[in-house]
């Protein structure tokens, strides 16, 4: 009688055995761990693609609002008169301010800075205007830690009038 309560412990035991075998060969949690894994990699790469648009978008809207200021002025050079027969040229600074006040970047025309230039020295017709932008861009990815890139374009035309 004393090997019966034996066999049934080894019987027990090799059930537990059998059980946790087939538990570890199980690969029902796998898809989660790989998920856990790659999805942090995933949404950095594409949160990084974002920005990284973001950034051609605003070197595009800080471009087109340096045509507008070139356009500006060009148009109210010193000969410029309404037909009321009132004056209305432009200085470098109503310029700056007219191209600070283009909200093509959404509220974001703080880090903008605007610099108008007369090559030719003078707001005369025939001569030029040149509107200069930068821009400081920051990167927001997550998990990287990258510097602002500053962005600056430029614009030249002929005063008309």
């Amino acid at each position: 009688m004393s090997s019966a309560p034996h066999t049934q412990v080894r019987e027990v035991g090799g059930r537990y055995r059998r059980m946790i075998c087939l538990l570890l060969r199980r690969k029902e949690g796998q898809s989660l761990v790989e998920l856990a894994l790659t999805l942090p990699v995933l949404m950095t790469f594409m949160f990084g693609f974002m920005q990284v648009c973001m950034a051609f978008y605003t070197y595009d809207a800080i471009s087109e609002t340096a045509r507008e200021g070139t356009r500006y002025a060009m148009v109210r050079g010193s000969s410029c008169v309404t037909s009321g027969g009132a004056s209305c040229t432009v200085t470098a600074a109503d310029v700056n301010t007219f191209a600070q006040g283009i909200h093509f970047l959404n509220g974001g025309n703080s880090a903008m800075t605007v610099a108008t230039t007369y090559p030719d020295g003078n707001e005369a017709p025939g001569s030029r205007v040149k509107v200069s932008i930068t821009y400081v861009f920051g990167f927001t990815i997550p998990f990287t830690a990258f510097k602002p890139i500053t962005l600056s374009t430029s614009s030249m035309v002929y005063i008309i009038q």
